[in-house]
C-alpha cells in the first residue's frame, strides 16, 4: 500500500429525513457504520449526527473510491440494523451524501464539529456546508469555494511539510 492521507468529513441522512436515529438506533447504526469502514480499511475518527443525519471524519485509503465507501458503509449498516431485530421498521438511508476533504491541520476541527452536531442543531450553530448532502443542481456538484486566507510563501510552507516527516513526528 502506498503511504496515504486521504481525509474526509462526509455526511448523509436517512431516507426522507425520517427521525430514525432514536438513541436506542444510534448507537447500533454507528456501530454498524464503523464496523464495516474499518473492514474497508478506512480509519474512523468519529461519528455523529441527530435523528436524521449521520456526519463521520475518516481517512479512506485510495484502493477503494468515495462513492464505493460510502455506498457499502451504508449499505452494511442499514441491512445488519434491519436483520438485527431492534427496531421493527425499516431503516433506509438517502442515495446523496456529502464529501469534503481536508487536511491533517484541521483534523481535529472536523472532529470536533462531528461530536458536537446536535449541540450544534440545538444551538443554530451548524456550518451549512458541512451539512450538505446533495446539490441544488441536477449532477454531481464540486463546491467552488474562495480560498481560505491561509496562503504562505514557498519557503514557510516547504519548511511546515518537512516538519511533518521529522523523526519525532514519525509514527513508531
Amino acid at each position: 500500500m502506498p503511504y496515504w492521507q486521504l481525509f474526509y468529513h462526509l455526511v448523509w441522512s436517512t431516507k426522507n429525513r425520517d427521525p430514525l436515529l432514536t438513541p436506542q438506533a444510534e448507537k447500533h447504526i454507528y456501530g454498524f457504520l464503523t464496523s464495516k469502514a474499518v473492514g474497508l480499511d478506512g480509519v474512523v475518527d468519529t461519528v455523529g449526527g441527530t435523528v436524521d443525519h449521520v456526519h463521520m471524519v475518516v481517512a479512506i485509503p485510495p484502493a477503494i473510491s468515495v462513492a464505493q465507501f460510502v455506498g457499502r458503509v451504508k449499505g452494511v449498516a442499514s441491512a445488519r440494523f434491519n436483520k438485527s431485530g431492534i427496531s421493527t421498521g425499516r431503516f433506509k438511508w438517502q442515495a446523496e451524501y456529502g464529501a469534503f476533504s481536508f487536511d491533517a491541520k484541521r483534523q481535529s476541527n472536523f472532529m470536533s464539529y462531528v461530536e458536537r452536531q446536535k449541540e450544534h442543531h440545538d444551538e443554530g450553530t451548524i456550518i451549512p456546508i458541512l451539512e450538505r448532502m446533495t446539490s441544488d443542481h441536477d449532477g454531481p456538484r464540486s463546491m467552488k469555494e474562495v480560498p481560505p486566507p491561509y496562503t504562505m510563501d514557498e519557503d514557510s510552507w516547504r519548511e511546515e511539510l518537512m516538519k511533518l516527516d521529522a523523526p519525532s513526528a514519525a509514527p513508531a
